[in-house]
């Protein structure tokens, strides 16, 4: 497994992540929870965006593994 399709891997497994904190926080009947589960959700997405713009420049630098 490479690199590229480790972070893509890792990236995916964030987006689950962060859908599951999303319905957590919608279902959640405490304000407070609702609120730590979407500063949560917040932070997952940070990283999303970054480990997505690592994979651009992987692919940029690999053009072989691009849409692996």
């Amino acid at each position: 497994m490479t690199v590229g399709s480790q972070v893509k891997q890792t990236a995916a497994s964030l987006k689950g992540v962060r859908a599951t904190l999303d319905i957590y926080a919608s279902q959640s009947p405490k304000e407070e929870e609702k609120v730590i589960y979407e500063r949560n959700s917040k932070t997952i997405e940070t990283i999303i965006e970054f480990l997505e713009e690592r994979i651009s420049q992987l692919e940029y630098e690999e053009p072989q593994y691009k849409g692996f």
